[in-house]
């Protein structure tokens, strides 16, 4: 099987990594993405960490 590489989505609000997801294309900017996070209780802007 490949090797398959996954980053984390990390909530703006309290810093928690909530998901994860395969990185986004090369020479393009980090993933942001409105999530629901379970630590907040509400949906919150989710940004791709290394």
């Amino acid at each position: 099987m490949a090797n398959v590489r996954k980053v984390g989505l990390a909530c703006t609000e309290c810093g928690q990594r909530n998901y994860t997801t395969k990185p986004s294309q090369a020479g393009q900017e980090r993933l942001a993405v409105k999530k629901f996070c379970r630590y907040c209780g509400k949906h919150t802007l989710h940004k791709e960490t290394k």
